[in-house]
């Protein structure tokens, strides 16, 4: 327990310092940066205030099949993306173990999402956990639409609902990799219940549920929907794909995992590299396809903004994959393989909080710096503190969520190229406030690893008092593909 509070002190110590100097008060942050949670949204003329009547909209085809191809994509990131990923990373022994964990949370997440998992994040409740009015997907048919991020402009709910259900899916299945090839695979199932239910939901709804576009008139309005919205919206938060939600969220679980399981046998006295970089750099070539339905596809809506998360993804990605690899050659002679596509991932980390917000050069430079901080915790704090994450999740995910959350506050600066802070009354971008910006990003990357951290160590402690959470040595000698499932990956 002192070695998690050591590190997320270093972590706090480390990355909330870009926001140390928070000096607004909460009602007045809320008000001046809480009319936003997207890019500038494409929005009806102001001529078409005045008119008499507004039609009731209606979905649009372009952004219907654009939503669609989007939450196939990100599918394509989990299965088959992330488990070749992470398979290719562990020993031989353990890969199919991996492929069936990946394969089995995307399946139980999908199902959870529908039972109650959409409704508690997306639906009215309190500031941080919503309501059970559409549990079991109630009253949601193919005619119910879901709001985009421009007045007048929806899609249909239940393509909504698919494409939530990929991010929902997802975010357990990336805290495997701390843990990879010495944790019990019921113990694991019944870990992602648990963490799903009480991290995962109402992070996504505090940071992303609000009443839409629609229902901001005025500033009258503006408060109601405040007052409806999850906690971090409302203070102003930006997080356009999930930085908050998905990485550090599950980068912080994936820590607290690789600390409670312990060390796998022979960690830092026998070799445990890679059994196939082909795969690992397949998988991250596919994650890397998929992140732009992740990215893009949260946009909502098939228009510039959609264009700008696209190219803010590659050229972002590219960069971070260029300073890894450049960084490990300096300093060990040698770019890897390895190394190259462990940059890719922490620059699709970072840039995915901000593809939506920031200028193309802006996340250029936002792929260029996280790299090396990734690589510092990767290379370095690792064994500095003494923990076994397999296949860095902290360090990849988790700091560079933390980057790129609080990165975003910097560059949607206008002047540096950003899109701006939209407000929704008066239908125009907002001044920019740096400070009440970055205190905003600040409470959420702060409450994200609070909670998650939180959650985990509760959870991970029942699980461990009601199934336990290691195999036996002997289990974890043979390996988990033949002493978990009775299978292997390769038979050659």
């Amino acid at each position: 327990m002192k070695r998690i509070l050591s590190i997320f002190a270093l972590v706090a110590t480390l990355g909330l310092g870009f926001s140390a100097n928070t000096y607004a008060e909460d009602t007045a942050l809320a008000a001046d940066v809480a009319v936003v949670v997207a890019p500038v949204a494409v929005l009806a003329p102001a001529t078409a205030e005045a008119a008499p009547a507004v039609a009731t909209p209606v979905p649009n085809k372009g952004d219907t099949a654009w939503m669609l191809i989007a939450t196939v994509l990100v599918t394509l990131m989990v299965i088959p993306g992330l488990a070749l990923f992470y398979g290719g990373l562990v020993r031989q022994k353990n890969m199919l173990s991996v492929l069936m964990q990946t394969f089995m949370i995307f399946s139980l997440m999908g199902v959870l999402w529908a039972i109650y998992g959409y409704s508690v994040a997306f639906t009215v409740g309190n500031p941080f956990f919503g309501g059970f009015g559409k549990a079991f997907l109630l009253g949601i048919t193919p005619d119910s639409v879901a709001a985009t991020f421009s007045k007048g402009i929806v899609i249909p709910e239940l393509v909504f609902v698919a494409f939530q259900l990929t991010f929902a899916a997802i975010t357990p299945a990336l805290i495997i990799g701390a843990f990879a090839e010495r944790m019990k695979f019921s113990a694991i199932l019944a870990f992602m219940v648990l963490w799903f239910t009480f991290a995962y939901l109402p992070m996504a709804h505090m940071v992303w549920y609000w009443d839409g576009p629609d229902a901001i008139t005025d500033a009258k309005s503006l408060e109601t929907v405040m007052a409806n919205a999850g906690w971090l919206w409302a203070k102003g938060a930006l997080d356009f794909a999930g930085g908050t939600v998905v990485h550090i969220n599950a980068g912080v679980a994936g820590l607290v995992g690789a600390i409670m399981v312990g060390k796998r046998i022979g960690y830092g006295k026998e070799a445990m590299t890679p059994h196939s970089l082909t795969l690992t750099m397949v998988g991250a070539a596919l994650l890397w396809v998929g992140w732009f339905g992740f990215n893009a596809g949260s946009n909502l809506e098939a228009n510039g903004y959609a264009a700008l998360a696209l190219v803010n993804t590659m050229i972002a990605t590219g960069a971070a994959t260029l300073s890894w690899a450049f960084a490990e050659w300096f300093l060990k002679g040698k770019p890897s393989m390895l190394g190259a596509a462990s940059g890719a991932v922490a620059g699709l980390v970072a840039i995915t909080p901000a593809c939506g917000f920031v200028g193309p050069m802006g996340a250029i430079v936002i792929g260029l710096l996280v790299s090396p901080i990734c690589y510092f915790f990767v290379a370095k704090v690792k064994y500095m503190l003494g923990y076994d994450d397999a296949l860095d999740v902290f360090g990849v995910h988790a700091i560079g969520g933390i980057f790129g959350a609080l990165a975003t506050g910097v560059f949607v600066n206008p002047a540096l190229g950003g899109m701006g802070v939209y407000d929704y009354v008066a239908n125009a971008v907002g001044t920019y406030d740096f400070a009440a910006q970055m205190t905003a990003q600040a409470y959420a990357v702060g409450t994200a690893i609070v909670l998650s951290a939180v959650v985990s160590v509760i959870a991970f402690k029942l699980v461990d008092v009601v199934i336990g959470l290691r195999v036996s040595e002997d289990f974890e000698r043979e390996g988990l593909d033949t002493a978990e499932h009775g299978e292997r990956a390769y038979h050659a």
